[in-house]
């Protein structure tokens, strides 16, 4: 008995729970922005798109964190798509930058973009001894001799096996 009141007091606490949370949020509440692509360096052109802003799809996207300035959102090719396009500047610094939308229709959503390092290497690469750091004429004269060992040792075990010299 005690069993059954538990779960029916449980379900009733989670349906008033789920009942109440409903009518607050909807799913044209919560708009993303979608950014291709998500990752550039200066330089990139970059498209978001958004499909919270209509049919008229028409809106203005700001980049201005990144210093882009703001830019137009417009009609895509499918039906309640805006797309909206800008160019990351060639000053951008490296980093995580959001970009903002707002539809004519007073909806709004932002999106991140991530904006990379873009250079050549330069400097010394740190990669072991190689050719990075000066001669070592110890380390020279060990390898010399570690070479002449194995070049005496090679002769005298041909020289032997050739002579017939093989009792052991």
């Amino acid at each position: 008995m005690r069993t059954t009141a538990r779960l029916l007091a449980s379900t009733v606490l989670a349906a008033a729970t789920i009942g109440i949370g409903a009518p607050l949020a909807t799913a044209e509440d919560y708009a993303s922005l979608e950014v291709f692509p998500s990752t550039a360096v200066a330089g990139t052109f970059i498209t978001v798109s958004i499909t919270v802003c209509g049919h008229q799809g028409l809106g203005i996207g700001d980049a201005r964190s990144l210093g882009a300035g703001e830019f137009q959102l417009l009609p895509g090719t499918h039906n309640g798509v805006a797309i909206g396009q800008f160019t990351v500047p060639a000053n951008t610094q490296p980093g995580t930058y959001v970009i903002g939308v707002r539809c004519k229709n007073g909806r709004q959503a932002t999106g991140e973009v991530v904006v990379r390092h873009h250079g050549r290497p330069s400097g010394h690469v740190d990669t072991g001894v190689g050719g990075s750091v000066g001669p070592d004429t110890t380390q020279i004269a060990a390898g010399v001799a570690v070479l002449a060992a194995a070049a005496v040792g090679g002769t005298l075990l041909l020289r032997r096996r050739a002579s017939g010299a093989q009792d052991s």
